[in-house]
């Protein structure tokens, strides 16, 4: 069997493995584990409108898109040959 230095070695490493592992993966994070441009930069990503100014122009604006898509949407459905054009097959029970 070792004798006290052993013991003493061992328990240095129980102590200084746990420690060293945590120094090194919690120290230089941003340059050892990071993904560059994986966020958006402030100006690409949405701005939450809190003026009520602001609030006014995006309910518009969400206004106007939807009313642009309800009306493309129903010429679309007009239009010849849609799918509402053709005939129901229950209609002739």
């Amino acid at each position: 069997m070792g004798g006290p230095n052993l013991e003493v070695f061992k328990f240095g490493m129980y102590i200084m493995f746990p420690i060293a592992i945590m120094y090194y993966y919690g120290t230089n994070l941003d340059k050892r584990f990071s993904v560059p441009g994986f966020w958006p930069k402030p100006e690409e990503s949405y701005r939450i409108p809190f003026d009520r100014e602001e609030i006014k122009l995006e309910l518009e604006r969400m206004k106007r898109k939807r009313l642009e898509l309800r009306e493309k949407r129903l010429n679309k459905e007009m239009a010849p040959g849609s799918v509402k054009d053709t005939q129901d097959p229950r209609d002739h029970v």
